[in-house]
């Protein structure tokens, strides 16, 4: 039986929930760390509702935090084995928020920071209908074994990877190697390289994710919103 997972929320700024934006936090950090970007981006996404889980597992080098799988960085595999493992708390989360909301994937959008990126590409893949979007901050695409062929959905989510161009905790060269990863199984991925950024995420790249986030959910944009 997968973990229970839960965390805090934001509703929609105007009614019911006619989208859903989970917010995937990163390696040692909880579900705070996140949803505060769910206000600024509300007003571009005045339908989203905003949820922001934290991860099932105590962080041992940061005893407030949280993992989503442990983290030694001296096993190759051990961000495959993590993402695997992670998932079916992660899946049952997704379906009893949209379950909650009255939504289907096609409102779901994942975004991810570090660690709660390859989780949201790993398990976005992977859902039975592919959500209309993941976006993943300063991440990578955990890659299997030689026999754990990427998913091809039907339906594929649109992606954009953003990175820090300093990053030293996962170097920049992982976002054009998820990119070409991902291109080649067929999913469409966009990506950004913030100058000068180490591991993090900077006020370019929450403007490029919300408004990507605003098209993939087939919004109309009203850029003086980007001003407020």
């Amino acid at each position: 039986m997968a973990a229970l997972i839960d965390g805090p929320r934001l509703p929609a700024k105007r009614g019911a929930a006619k989208q859903l934006v989970v917010f995937l936090h990163g390696y040692g950090a909880d579900g705070k760390d996140l949803i505060e970007i769910g206000r600024q981006w509300s007003s571009l996404l005045p339908g989203a509702a905003f949820a922001s889980p934290h991860a099932p597992d105590r962080c041992p080098l940061s005893p407030a935090g949280r993992q989503w799988f442990p983290l030694t960085m001296r096993d190759a595999e051990e961000r495959w084995r993590g993402v695997v493992a992670a998932r079916p708390a992660l899946d049952a989360f997704l379906d009893a928020e949209l379950a909650k909301h009255s939504l289907d994937e096609s409102r779901l959008a994942l975004v991810g920071f570090s660690q709660g990126t390859m989780i949201a590409l790993h398990t976005g893949l992977r859902r039975r209908r592919a959500p209309a979007a993941i976006l993943g901050y300063s991440g990578a695409l955990a890659m299997g074994p030689p026999d754990a062929d990427l998913p091809k959905p039907s339906r594929p989510p649109a992606v954009l990877l953003i990175h820090g161009e300093q990053d030293q905790m996962i170097p920049a060269e992982a976002l054009f190697v998820s990119a070409n990863s991902l291109a080649e199984a067929a999913i469409p991925v966009q990506w950004h390289l913030s100058a000068g950024l180490a591991h993090g995420i900077d006020s370019a790249g929450l403007v490029h994710g919300g408004l990507f986030l605003a098209q993939s959910f087939g919004l109309r944009v009203d850029f003086r919103q980007l001003a407020r």
